[in-house]
This record gives structure tokens, C-alpha cells and sequence, in this order.
């Protein structure tokens, strides 16, 4: 048996999965407790302990992880304008697998230099202009930047013209300083890849250590990317396929969990309906978008706040009684429904968090009437074509019922200019490896597929 030992350093929980290639089966996953406060190998290792180990050990010859613990991936973006650079800055931040807490635009101002500050992200990224636009904002802002009275690592994707002399102002109190290529080269035209990579080198050279993660690699080889950043690479692999094996086509995964909502679309999302134009920034292929508001436990005070009147008439309650259920979830977080009522509150709650959480993902569409007549304008990825959504996280792993609770993701008549999928089949990863085929795809991604393909289940 070759075993692989893949693990994902949550939050939360550290989860674990041993894969044998010769058989590309799931030997077996755990999890444990996440201890980073004391020795992060601790909840590792317990997490390892209940999955039985062969005659003469575990003889691993790959043991790779990811990691979310100690707040994951915390960013700040800063750009010129708040719809383009400032925008592009942001998505980039995303799909590097990065929790935003802020994103300014325009000139920094006392207000947000003080909430960098006080925020300590891990990583902060700077843009602005265009290559050959504006350099006055993005040169000003790395002026103010290297005032600060705390030293952050910087990732400039800005205006190439004047990288070099940002680069210089920086490193006078920020390390490490890493200079990418522009988020946005020109106008309208996103380019968000080789900041990404600069941040994951960043995150790989810098953070790790921050964070207290480096006694880790000690056993591993190493902490190769953030959490999310694995899913996403598992959600590119899965609908592109690898080499000779296809993959599954177009495709939207919704993580629900305890503190936020994830949405991955791998999609062109270009207009499925003639006479329909695009408007605003383009989309990347690959999507991450992430709600802080719309989690089960955490963050379930907002979501019953935002989710309002759809919420009861789901239900079927009154406001007194979701306020009942609602106080019992933030006495205990980590309560587990014990009754019929609390479970249909944890499906009506998934339920809605998928559908918001999906309603933001995708784009949207609006009818401008001209002289000629009608058109349509479309904001965003139209995903209505998408016949593959994939669920993952607590709710839908340990309800009978996980297919009731993705419909939120289905498009609905009473919202028609919203662009959800249409009519898709519903796919729950039931063994919670997308983040360990995300690790897996970088030394067997054939093998990675073939075993999602495998043990995403269709509900």
C-alpha cells in the first residue's frame, strides 16, 4: 500500500484522511480538535489515533496539509477605483483562499489606515491604476503604508510603471515585499494569477511560521496552501478533468459551515439567452466568494436577521419560536439538534444560508429599455446552465435530507433576475475530501479525480 496522509488543519477541527494510491481508495478520515494554542501535532495526531493502523505502522510516503487554523489566510486590499482595481484586488485576495476583512479605495484615508491596524492582517495587498495609468493614489498609499507604526508582509499588484519605487517605500517598514503583475494591466481586463501565486508564496514563507504552524512541518513536508485554496483546486479538477480522464463540466460547490458560507463556481458564465450584454469587471473561470454572515452557528444571529420573513414562511413558526430555537444555538455552538423541532430549524437555517449565499455568487440580470426597444444586461456569471451542485459542510453531512437543503441553490421563479443553476443534479461529498483531493492533486491528479468522481455521491 502507497499511503498518503492528507490533512487539513481547520479552525475548528483537524481533519485527516489516508488515501491508498495503488487502490485509490480512502484507507480512513477523522478528526480531532485543533491545537494550535498548545502544539497543532497534538489534535493531529488524535485525529490519526482513530483510524486503524496497519501491521507495522503507518508507512506513509506523502504527508501534505492545508491549513485554516489561527484565523486562516486574514487579508486587507486597497485599489484606486471600488468597482475595478479595488474590486480585482479583492478577487484575487479570494481566490488565493483569503478571508477579506477590509478593501479600500481610492487614497488611504487616517480611518483606514487605523482599522489596518487594529484589523493585523496577515497579508496586505496593494493595487491601483492601471499599467501607465494613475500613479499618484497607488505611490501616496504606499507612502502612508510605510508609516504604519506595525510591520506586515505586502503584496503590490499595481501599476507596473511604479512597482519599483513602491517596492523601495515599502520595505522601509513592511517585510516581506513582493511584487506581482498588475491585478488589472488594463482597463476591464483582470489579471489575477500571478497575485494569487505571490500570496501563496508569501503565506508559504511568512505566515506559516507566524502562526505558529511551522512545528507542523517537522512531520510533513509541508503546509502547502490554505484551506480554501485546496477546495477550490479540487473544484478546477473536477470540472476540467486531468489529461485522459474528463471531468464533470461546469459545476458550483456550496460549503456550509458554522461561521460562514463558501461558494466555488468553476464556469465561463457567459449569457446562456441571446440579446443579453455583459456589463462590469470580467469573471475568473474560478470563483470563490465567501459570506461571513451566513453561518450555522457563529454567524446564525445574522443569517436569522438577513433571511427575515423567508425564513418563518419556510418554517411555518412564529417569531417567538425561531427566537427559541435561535437562543439555544448561541448559548451552545456546538449543539446538536436533540429534538424534531431543532432539526427542521438546522434544515430551514442550511437552507437559507445555501440560497443567500448562492443569490450573491451568481449574477444577476436587468432590463434597460432604450429607444429600440428592450435590452438586457447581465452583471456577473450566469449560471443557470449548471447541472452539477456539489454540498459539503456539517448541516449537509449529517442530515438525512441534504438535497432539501441545497434546493436554496436552485434558481427560483419568484427571483427571476437572479442566475442560479436551473435544473441541476444534486452531489454531496459525504466523506469531506475536497479538501484532500485539493492536496492530492498536486503530486497524483488523475488519481485526486478518479477518487472524487468516486465518493462524491449524486443524492
Amino acid at each position: 500500500m502507497q499511503a498518503v496522509l492528507l490533512i487539513d488543519f481547520g479552525s475548528t477541527y483537524t481533519k485527516v484522511t489516508v488515501v491508498d494510491l495503488d487502490a485509490e481508495i480512502i484507507v480512513g478520515t477523522a478528526r480531532a480538535g485543533t491545537t494550535i494554542e498548545t502544539n497543532i501535532m497534538e489534535g493531529m495526531k488524535a485525529a490519526l489515533a482513530q483510524i486503524p493502523e496497519p501491521r507495522g505502522g503507518w508507512k506513509f510516503v506523502r504527508k501534505l496539509a492545508c491549513s485554516s487554523a489561527a484565523g486562516g489566510l486574514k487579508m486587507i486590499a486597497s485599489g484606486l477605483v471600488k468597482e475595478l482595481t479595488a474590486e480585482a484586488a479583492r478577487r484575487a485576495a479570494l481566490g488565493a483562499g483569503a478571508r477579506v476583512l477590509d478593501v479600500f479605495s481610492y487614497e488611504l484615508s487616517p480611518k483606514d489606515l487605523d482599522r489596518i491596524v487594529v484589523s493585523k492582517p496577515d497579508i496586505l495587498l496593494l493595487a491601483g491604476g492601471t499599467d501607465g495609468g494613475n500613479k499618484e493614489v497607488i505611490l501616496k498609499n504606499a507612502e502612508l503604508l510605510s508609516s504604519l507604526p506595525i510591520s506586515l508582509p505586502v503584496v503590490f499588484a499595481g501599476n507596473k510603471v511604479v512597482a519599483a519605487q513602491a517596492e523601495e517605500m515599502l520595505r522601509k517598514q513592511h517585510n516581506p515585499v513582493v511584487v506581482a503583475d498588475n491585478v488589472m494591466p488594463d482597463l476591464g481586463v483582470l489579471s489575477v494569477e500571478s497575485a494569487r501565486l505571490a500570496i501563496r508564496e508569501v503565506y508559504l514563507s511568512h505566515i506559516i511560521k507566524a502562526k505558529g504552524l511551522d512545528k507542523a512541518e517537522e512531520y510533513l513536508e509541508r503546509i502547502m496552501m490554505p484551506t480554501p485554496s485546496a477546495v477550490l483546486s479540487a473544484a478546477e479538477l473536477l470540472a476540467q478533468g486531468e489529461g485522459s480522464e474528463p471531468g464533470w463540466g461546469e459545476l458550483l460547490i456550496v460549503d456550509v459551515g458554522g461561521a460562514t458560507t463558501d461558494v466555488h463556481s468553476v464556469a465561463k458564465g457567459d449569457p446562456s439567452k441571446p440579446s443579453v450584454m455583459l456589463k462590469g469587471l470580467p469573471e475568473p473561470y474560478v470563483k470563490r466568494t465567501v459570506e461571513g454572515d451566513l453561518g450555522m452557528r457563529y454567524s446564525s444571529e445574522a443569517l436569522v436577521e438577513i433571511a427575515g420573513r423567508r425564513l418563518m414562511d419556510y418554517l411555518g413558526w412564529t417569531e417567538e419560536q425561531v427566537s427559541g430555537q435561535l437562543e439555544l444555538l448561541k448559548e451552545n455552538p456546538w449543539r446538536i439538534p436533540q429534538t424534531v423541532e431543532e432539526a427542521k430549524f438546522d434544515v430551514a437555517m442550511g437552507r437559507m444560508a445555501v440560497g443567500l449565499a448562492v443569490d450573491r455568487h451568481a449574477g444577476t440580470i436587468e432590463v434597460v429599455y432604450t429607444p429600440f426597444g428592450a435590452s438586457y444586461i447581465q452583471n456577473g456569471k450566469d449560471l443557470t446552465p449548471l447541472t452539477v451542485v456539489i454540498g459539503t459542510g456539517g448541516v449537509l453531512l449529517h442530515h438525512p435530507d441534504p438535497a432539501e437543503i441545497l434546493k436554496g441553490a436552485v434558481f427560483n421563479t419568484q427571483e427571476p433576475t437572479i442566475l442560479k443553476p436551473q435544473n441541476p443534479a444534486f452531489f454531496l461529498d459525504k466523506e469531506y475530501i475536497l479538501a484532500a483531493m485539493g492536496l492530492l492533486r498536486e503530486v497524483s491528479p488523475q488519481i485526486a479525480l478518479r477518487m472524487m468522481k468516486k465518493y462524491i455521491v449524486k443524492l
